[in-house]
């Protein structure tokens, strides 16, 4: 929001944000005459080659004040204006009228949230499942898969342990064998992956699971070949795009996984507990239903797998108003701004005497998550240094810091966390 609409320095409070609610719903928050927050100006239409006025115009879409900077997109994003509002309007409609006649239309809002992310993947509906988050969504796949003492699972070490943990634990119930291939660091390239997997299948593999882009050290894996490599040997392949899904173009009848799974809190800036699971049509009589309701979903594999009980409708509702923002700018304006506040941040950080990144700087080979480690300074001091002193929100890691700029942040939040740094490692923490 913009710094005069602001009350004071800390932004709005949560006893005065339930307040707001109370006195009217989210016409008081937004946009009620006299009241803390005025609601912005509509999002302009994305310009060829947007600047930085613009991108403040995107900022002023969500309540962040202006004097907190948070990049910590790889764990958790602010929702926007739009999704606040449908959650809001939703719930209080439910909590209104909680009867069966009143919650029906919330099923033709999920309905419209299946096919916004078929769009937004450019998939089908009948090819979606709208879960929870990634890890839900992961282990529907390792549960739902029938392996056996002869088969292999080929996994990677940083995938996260939804996609590599729970694979190891099943075996240990099902006796089919889990092997652990090695990320490189540096990025060695995609060919080497794509040449790794290729050699690593075996007769005895039955699935290959991979990360997109990791949020261990930001490596983009090439996951369109790796796809085709397992396709062309007959094993299923299932892509975890918890760091992709909300920042890259993702286009999944390019990538042709049989797999490939996403939460709405991280990179769609939307409702938590939201997610996806995509299943390739081709896949559907390869995975079983492991969960199971009174309700279920409304087409395609929705019917098999979406057996989750009672859900929360005005989230997912809001889960497609996410998609809908992100649409309007345009998602390959959004991976290339993402990308660009990356690419500065490594630049500048990569400057200062001691620190070593673990990022690749080759844009073809990373995104938007920078991890780094610096001589002479504790991570997790530096961290909470950081956001106490300068409310700068980013993850500790070691010795060192992952930081994860989305489309909402500005250069000059880069710029300030860079200058935080060097101060920090010249007088410490």
């Amino acid at each position: 929001m913009t710094a005069h609409a602001r009350p004071d320095s800390d932004g709005i409070s949560r006893r005065s944000f339930a307040r707001l609610l109370a006195a009217g719903g989210s016409a008081a928050l937004l946009g009620r005459t006299g009241l803390a927050f005025e609601r912005p100006a509509p999002l302009p239409q994305t310009p060829a080659a947007p600047n930085e006025a613009f991108w403040r115009s995107v900022r002023e879409q969500f309540l962040m004040p202006t004097d907190i900077s948070v990049m910590n997109a790889a764990n958790l994003c602010p929702s926007s204006l739009p999704v606040i509002e449908a959650m809001y309007e939703n719930t209080k409609d439910i909590d209104r009228d909680a009867s069966f006649q009143n919650r029906g239309k919330m099923g033709a809002g999920k309905v419209n949230t299946r096919k916004i992310l078929a769009e937004y993947l450019h998939t089908t509906p009948e090819q979606i499942v709208i879960t929870r988050n990634t890890s839900e969504a992961n282990n529907l796949v390792s549960s739902g898969v029938v392996l056996t003492a002869d088969d292999e699972v080929i996994i990677f070490n940083q995938n996260h342990p939804s996609n590599n943990l729970a694979w190891k634990e099943k075996a240990k119930r099902y006796g089919f064998t889990v092997t652990e291939l090695e990320v490189v660091s540096p990025h060695p390239g995609p060919d080497y992956y794509i040449d790794l997997v290729r050699r690593s299948i075996t007769a005895r593999t039955k699935l290959l699971a991979i990360t997109h882009h990791t949020n261990t050290v930001g490596d983009l894996f090439p996951a369109k070949e790796i796809c085709q490599v397992a396709r062309e040997r007959g094993v299923l392949s299932l892509v975890d795009g918890a760091q992709s899904f909300g920042l890259m173009d993702v286009d999944l009848s390019d990538m042709q996984p049989d797999f490939y799974t996403g939460s709405a809190h991280k990179w769609p800036c939307g409702p938590k507990e939201t997610g996806v699971l995509f299943v390739n049509e081709r896949a559907h009589d390869a995975i079983w239903g492991t969960m199971f309701s009174a309700g279920r979903g409304d087409v395609g594999i929705s019917r098999k797998l979406e057996g989750f009980g009672q859900r929360d409708e005005p989230a997912i509702i809001a889960f497609g108003e996410a998609l809908k923002f992100q649409q309007q700018i345009g998602m390959k304006t959004i991976q290339a701004r993402s990308q660009e506040l990356a690419q500065s941040l490594m630049e500048q950080v990569s400057a200062i005497d001691g620190v070593t990144l673990s990022t690749s700087p080759d844009p073809t080979r990373s995104v938007a998550v920078v991890v780094f480690a610096i001589d002479g300074l504790d991570g997790r001091g530096l961290f909470n240094a950081l956001y106490d002193n300068e409310k700068i929100g980013v993850t500790g890691r070691g010795n060192g810091l992952r930081i994860s700029p989305h489309f909402y942040n500005l250069h000059s939040e880069i710029d300030r966390t860079v200058a935080a740094i060097k101060r920090y490692k010249a007088t410490g923490v």
